[in-house]
């Protein structure tokens, strides 16, 4: 039986967001997500998981010490959340520590199966035959995964993403003025 809970503390600023957050982790046994700044007013969402009154005991706490810096919008604890909600938890707008995959700890017991791939027993050729076109193939893949507006491979910006996320935008930006 999983017993984790998703605690969410909504407050004004990042200060009673910091405030709030080290609260939560003195009060309680608890791993903090990480935070996510809202779309305007200056809101930020404190994200925390752990054992369900663990959470409940470090959201009260952290909404009494954000209480004192700044005003707390909303709590909200969420005892053993579905599979499917993680996805709206831990978002790559969500800012700390956290990786997805280890960050939430949900019962996974009505999680449908996912299919088991097995290998082929047929056996391949132990040379592959290579006429050139491989070195291609990995040079027009290494390329494509490069930043659109600056071609630099090392920056860590990809296609669709935000063009403040490249490592040359304040220089390019420079330039087109």
């Amino acid at each position: 039986m999983v017993k984790n809970a998703v605690g969410l503390l909504e407050v004004v600023g990042l200060a009673a967001a910091v405030e709030a957050a080290d609260a939560a982790v003195k009060a309680a046994n608890i791993t903090l997500l990480g935070y996510e700044l809202t779309k305007g007013g200056g809101m930020v969402v404190v994200k925390m998981s752990g054992d369900v009154g663990a959470v409940k005991a470090a959201v009260d706490a952290a909404a009494s010490a954000a209480a004192r810096v700044n005003r707390v919008v909303a709590t909200h604890v969420i005892p053993r959340p579905h599979y499917e909600v993680e996805a709206l938890i831990v978002t790559k707008e969500t800012v700390g520590p956290a990786k997805k995959s280890a960050a939430l700890a949900v019962d996974t017991a009505d999680k449908p199966e996912e299919p088991v791939l097995v290998e082929s027993p047929v056996q391949t050729a132990k040379e592959p035959v290579d006429n050139g076109q491989s070195e291609k193939a990995e040079e027009s893949k290494k390329w494509s995964y490069t930043c659109n507006l600056c071609g630099d491979p090392a920056c860590q910006r990809r296609k669709g993403e935000s063009k403040l996320t490249c490592l040359h935008y304040d220089k390019n930006n420079k330039e087109d003025e």
